[in-house]
């Protein structure tokens, strides 16, 4: 017989056969458990009609819920602080701009109406920019007049000086 020559490898017990399945079982049952608890999104199945469970809302003994006129109460004061906090958020960061989907949203431009006030010409312009750059320039000179111990620094090597005291 092919099982029973000398060079067949051995054959297990018939015990050590169901103790191996067994463990081979409780292992795939601990495996099964371990997906269940680490994929709670996967709910649960249940072949079983007669399969129930207890509902704990509607028990006795069970907290009781909000009424529906106070739900409703509750739904308007959370609309009311979110629109509040987003008001908020448009007040404090004015960086963030102003978006809109509507493509029947217009503006008016404040700037080029009628009824605006008359906008300097350039020669204005540059000879404001100008006195501006003057007055800038005797700040800075009568802030060095009287801070002498600030200090001269120069930047350009070629520049040299005799310190006569």
């Amino acid at each position: 017989n092919y099982f029973n020559r000398a060079s067949a490898p051995d054959v297990e017990d018939i015990e050590l056969a169901d103790e191996r399945a067994a463990v081979l079982a409780e292992a795939a049952a601990l495996k099964k458990l371990a997906i269940d608890y680490l994929h709670p999104e996967v709910g649960v199945t249940s072949n079983d009609a007669a399969a129930f469970g207890r509902n704990y809302f509607n028990r006795a003994s069970a907290p009781d819920t909000e009424d529906d006129e106070f739900a409703d109460e509750r739904a308007e004061v959370l609309a009311e602080a979110a629109a509040l906090k987003q008001l908020v958020v448009d007040y404090l960061h004015p960086e963030v701009g102003v978006t809109s989907t509507d493509g029947a949203a217009f503006g008016r431009n404040y700037f080029n109406r009628a009824s605006a006030p008359d906008t300097e010409d350039d020669e204005f312009a540059d000879e404001r920019a100008e006195v501006l750059a003057e007055a800038a320039a005797l700040k800075q000179l009568a802030v060095d007049y009287m801070h002498p111990e600030v200090g001269v620094t120069n930047t350009d090597g070629a520049a040299f000086g005799r310190n006569y005291f």
